[in-house]
């Protein structure tokens, strides 16, 4: 194996990347979860990693990329940063063992890198919008709601019709993968905007 240094010091694999793989990623890529296939593992096997792509670990990437067009959470609007509020944790399912982070506000579920929580194991999963998982910052809670897709999703068992209120370590069925709701943000704690000096 031979490891090469980029000109902006990330390290890589040429037999893996043809070129530095952190500094080939658009800016409109670096906040979404995305699959890391290695030699030899089946596309979208579970011999694959993920990673999370982030200006705060592309050393190369602007504090503050002007982003025209894009809406932008509030959260981020007044912290600078998209922080992290709960997790799924996958414990049925293909991807059994990843966890894949909630963001503030909506995050949509499918199996594209353009979704927000892709799920890129589970074929059974729709590509786009299977569902949504909401925190409100404001009234400090979690919800859970079927998206446009033609797949359903349960909720400890129940379908999903409407929009559902999330507690702690409920089990959410997407396709056929279970995972495990884990709080971060609530009543105990929440992300604030820091106080300038």
């Amino acid at each position: 194996m031979t490891i090469k240094r980029c000109q902006n010091g990330h390290f890589f694999d040429p037999d893996i990347n043809p070129s530095c793989p952190w500094c080939a990623v658009p800016a409109y890529e670096n906040e979404g979860t995305h699959r890391i296939n290695t030699p030899g593992s089946p596309e979208g096997g579970n011999a694959g990693g993920t990673v999370k792509l982030s200006p705060h670990n592309r050393p190369s990437a602007q504090k503050n990329p002007v982003d025209e067009g894009h809406t932008v959470a509030v959260v981020k609007r007044k912290t600078g940063i998209d922080p992290v509020v709960g997790w799924l944790v996958c414990i049925k399912g293909p991807d059994r063992g990843r966890d894949y982070r909630i963001r503030t506000e909506k995050n949509s579920i499918g199996r594209s890198e353009t979704m927000d929580i892709c799920i890129s194991g589970d074929d059974s999963i729709s590509r786009n919008d299977h569902a949504f998982l909401v925190y409100d910052p404001k009234k400090k809670t979690f919800r859970i709601q079927s998206g446009l897709s033609r797949g359903l999703i349960y909720l400890n068992e129940e379908e999903v019709i409407s929009s559902e209120t999330l507690k702690a370590y409920d089990r959410i069925e997407i396709g056929q993968s279970v995972f495990l709701f884990v709080p971060f943000c609530g009543e105990a704690f929440q992300w604030e905007a820091e106080q300038e000096s």
